[in-house]
């Protein structure tokens, strides 16, 4: 499982003119699930996503987590997070899940998040043509990948 963490100052995304889902400071994820992603990819990432200390601290440094200001999330599936590039031009994206496996996986990662966060999150929806916008703070960007954890 591979997530793009960026935090904002304001996210949305906004799917044929409606606006799903809207934060306001807080972390807008881009999330990419492969086939071999399981529960328990699910409970580290959301783990460490919650608890990532980069919100400044009253001394501006990067030192509180989103859990910690309570600042929002908003997730959204990705699955060109998976896309190989190593031939040619076109990327291809065999390495992504499914929907009928990536699908329950999304909605686990949804749950997880909120319970780690300890309240509703914002998002997307899955396979839908979304529109994004955000508004990245600092900027601060973070790529972490489940099968990077050891």
């Amino acid at each position: 499982m591979r997530a793009v963490i960026q935090r904002v100052s304001e996210a949305s995304v906004t799917i044929e003119g409606n606006v799903k889902g809207a934060i306001g400071n807080g972390l807008m994820i881009l999330l990419g699930i492969e086939e071999a992603d399981t529960n328990e990819d699910v409970e580290w990432l959301s783990g460490k996503i919650v608890n990532l200390r980069i919100f400044n601290d009253e001394a501006g440094v990067m030192n509180v987590s989103v859990k910690d200001c309570g600042a929002d999330i908003l997730l959204i599936s990705q699955f060109t997070l998976y896309a190989s590039t190593k031939k040619g031009n076109r990327p291809s994206y065999i390495k992504a899940a499914r929907p009928d496996i990536a699908i329950p996986i999304y909605e686990q990662m949804i749950q997880q998040l909120q319970n780690d966060l300890g309240k509703p999150i914002q998002t997307g929806i899955f396979g839908a043509d979304m529109k994004v916008a955000l508004v990245n703070d600092g900027p601060v960007t973070i790529v972490m990948d489940s099968k990077d954890k050891e």
